[in-house]
């Protein structure tokens, strides 16, 4: 129990703090509302859901819709295609922030290296729909890819049309517009790093690369660690608008994915019950992920989230 002098104390300190509750106070209102009280839909999964009956009205089915989703013909290419793609992703996309940042590190006259930054961080600011619009310009039949190929003496490759293309197209869009963003986080850990370390690595006779691998790479391996950390969590809620963006009919094959399919079974069919499953579903493997890396980091005596 507290005394009374105690009270006064604490109360005195949160008076004095106010401001810095009141700021707290703002996220915090926003989390409990939109990210945990929202989490009473997930019931939903659960449920034939009725707009009429409401979401307590509506029958309770168990795991009827999981099941149903399990045995739907597409399951195995809906897990495929997610794996598939978000695999390619991470492969891709991670490693590429860091060599444009340690690139841009090296660069020595500030005009350059600004101009550089400039170029690198645009396409991030372009909306996914300006994005993919851009690729299927200059993917189309009459597009510029087309006319490149066709000025060399080829035939136009109908891009968009086959689904040995789209895993391809969609890496590539994802590389394109993030990774000169990405690459700030990188550049701002190497900011950091002492300049006496290189001209200590100079004066010992150390080569660019040398200074890389043993000053530079070390310095943000912390934050390359929480990066990989995150990724593979995310790995499986990849860009939906992207892939709905950019495929069609014949790419199904490659290009569906479970967030596609959720966005056709639960909205489109308002089937939401269905679809909550699938969500619900995919967010327990995305758990799963991110709690196995962060162990096998822990136990690799690597930077971890917890």
């Amino acid at each position: 129990m507290f005394t009374k002098s105690k009270r006064a104390y604490v109360k005195k300190r949160l008076w004095q703090s106010r401001e810095l509750y009141l700021l707290f106070a703002i996220p915090f209102v926003y989390y409990i509302i939109f990210r945990y009280g929202t989490m009473v839909w997930l019931t939903l999964a659960f449920r034939d859901f009725n707009p009429r009956l409401g979401l307590w009205g509506s029958p309770w089915v168990g795991f009827r819709h999981f099941r149903n989703f399990f045995a739907a013909p597409d399951f195995f290419r809906l897990i495929r295609n997610t794996v598939l793609l978000s695999t390619y992703q991470l492969l891709w996309f991670f490693p590429i922030p860091i060599i444009l940042a340690l690139m841009i590190n090296e660069v020595r006259q500030s005009k350059i290296k600004k101009f550089i930054q400039s170029i690198s961080y645009l396409p991030h600011f372009f909306s996914v729909v300006i994005v993919a619009g851009m690729a299927v310009s200059f993917l189309t039949r009459d597009g510029l890819i087309n006319q490149i190929v066709m000025f060399f003496g080829g035939d136009p490759i109908p891009f968009l049309l086959e689904p040995g293309w789209f895993r391809t197209i969609f890496i590539s869009t994802v590389v394109w517009q993030g990774a000169g963003w990405a690459s700030i986080l990188y550049l701002a850990a190497l900011s950091g790093v002492s300049p006496e370390f290189y001209e200590s690595a100079v004066i010992d006779g150390a080569s660019k690369l040398q200074q890389i691998r043993y000053i530079s790479i070390p310095s943000i391996a912390p934050i390359i660690s929480i990066q990989l950390l995150l990724s593979v969590g995310s790995m499986l809620n990849i860009g939906f608008e992207r892939v709905l963006l950019l495929y069609s009919g014949p790419v199904y094959e490659t290009a569906d994915i479970i967030a596609t399919f959720v966005f056709r079974r639960g909205l489109i069919a308002a089937d939401f019950g269905f679809g909550s499953a699938v969500s619900l579903f995919q967010s327990v493997i995305s758990l799963f992920l991110i709690v196995a890396a962060n162990g096998a980091a822990k136990k690799m005596g690597g930077t971890s989230l917890w």
